[in-house]
């Protein structure tokens, strides 16, 4: 081990890209540095103004850059790594944590430098970031999201509203968003005020009978809250329509990314989920990646349309599925000091594709089927928490296997997976009897 280090020190670190620079990204500005050699003035600010941007460019051309590093700092890094990418450097979105400056010398022009030392030696990771088309998927599907989120809100403001008149209809339907809900709602504020009439809205798959809806309808009908609730369904109606345009543009994105023909094999019969999207997203999905995703149980259009649109349907970058667990943040942690492990928590991630899996994950919980059985199988030895990261993990490492190999999922049920479990315990047991200088007889033949 000591001649192999000081083999290392008389060698030093060779490099590995000269023609490296480092960004340093910032909200007005952004701090460039080239290597010392190539300009008088290896260090330069430049706004974050788009002429200033190709102005960037264009002193790193002349300086014979090909290889740019960068951190990611919010949402400002976007528009400058796009301009670099195609004017045909090579960029690479790295992690602030990975390039931690020394401690008590921080500041933006050191930080720049730093990077572009750190780049020229090969020490830094580029960030994974899919392609183009996927990333216009991407965040179509992220602004979906988000207006399904307002949307909720609104539904709350119209809780608050009925709240505050002491209008109690949430405790006599379960959802005031519902068909029946939303009859309701809109009747009282076009002026009805009867609660027979009312509660003759509801739908027959109602729980409730008329005479409860009729009583929990009984309030205060003050003008202010009526105002509320009826800007509440306004802002809700409002989001519906946003909502359905956002709808198109993913279908025509989906088009754009078709690249299998042909449609779904026929999997299990699933209700559809309630926010999905009113066009046939199952078949686009397939024609986008070969596979069918909601094949594994609990995974519904609405996850499988989160986990492609944020690693889209190439798994290139990563060589195998620990790799792709890794990145998702789903694989135990390796924090380990003098032998022994200290803690194998899974490192923290906002990572949208795996909070989709985690929340797969935990709809296992009454699936009849292998992944239901295993999901169960977990919670019984661990809390909960612990057994959603652990199903999470496998889902991911079937859709790894699925997107990389072309292969449908088929689910072999839980009286397989139990069996299986059965034959493992039993041939554990065998083996410690026998170390033991024992035997296991089992119950039928002793009898």
């Amino acid at each position: 081990m000591a001649q192999r280090n000081r083999m290392i020190s008389r060698g030093g670190l060779s490099l590995t890209h000269p023609n490296a620079a480092g960004i340093d990204i910032g909200c007005a500005s952004h701090f460039c540095a080239v290597p010392p050699e190539r300009d008088d003035e290896p260090v330069r600010e430049f706004k974050s103004f788009t002429a200033d941007l190709e102005r960037l460019g264009d002193w790193l051309d002349a300086c014979g850059v090909d290889i740019v590093a960068m951190e990611s700092t919010g949402v400002y890094w976007i528009p400058l790594f796009e301009l670099l990418e195609r004017r045909g450097f090579t960029v690479l979105l790295v992690n602030a944590r990975h390039v931690k400056n020394v401690s008590g010398r921080k500041s933006d022009v050191m930080d720049c430098q730093w990077l572009q030392q750190l780049m020229s030696f090969g020490l830094l990771r580029g960030a994974f970031r899919p392609a183009d088309e996927v990333c216009v998927l991407r965040a179509l599907t992220r602004q979906r999201a988000t207006i399904l989120r307002t949307q909720a809100r609104h539904v709350q403001h119209m809780q608050k509203a009925l709240t505050q008149m002491n209008i109690q209809l949430a405790n006599a339907i379960s959802d005031v968003a519902g068909e029946t809900g939303q009859k309701i709602l809109r009747a009282i504020v076009a002026g009805e005020r009867d609660g027979r009439k009312l509660a003759a809205l509801k739908n027959s798959r109602i729980h409730a009978s008329e005479s409860e809806i009729a009583a929990s309808l009984q309030g205060s009908w003050r003008a202010e809250h009526l105002f509320a609730l009826k800007q509440a369904l306004d802002a809700f109606d409002f989001c519906g329509t946003q909502l359905g345009q956002c709808d198109s543009e993913i279908e025509a994105q989906l088009q754009r990314l078709h690249t299998h023909d042909g449609d779904p094999a026929k999997g299990k019969k699933r209700g559809r989920a309630r926010n999905a999207p009113r066009f046939d997203l199952r078949k686009q999905l397939f024609q986008m990646c070969g596979v069918d995703l909601t094949r594994i149980d609990g995974i519904d259009v609405t996850t499988a349309l989160v986990v492609i649109s944020e690693i889209g349907a190439d798994l290139a970058r990563f060589p195998s599925d620990k790799h792709f667990a890794s990145w998702l943040g789903l694989c135990p942690g390796t924090k380990i000091t003098g032998g022994k492990v200290m803690s194998g928590k899974t490192k923290r991630c906002a990572n949208r594709a795996a909070q989709a899996l985690r929340l797969a994950a935990a709809a296992l919980r009454s699936s009849h089927s292998a992944l239901g059985a295993y999901f169960r199988r977990l919670c019984s030895r661990m809390d909960k928490g612990k057994a959603v990261t652990a199903a999470a993990h496998k889902l991911a490492r079937l859709i790894y296997a699925m997107l990389t190999k072309g292969e449908e999922y088929t689910d072999a049920g839980q009286d397989y997976f139990e069996a299986r479990y059965r034959e493992r315990v039993l041939r554990n047991l065998t083996e410690r009897a026998k170390k033991l200088g024992m035997q296991i007889v089992p119950v039928a033949q002793s009898a």
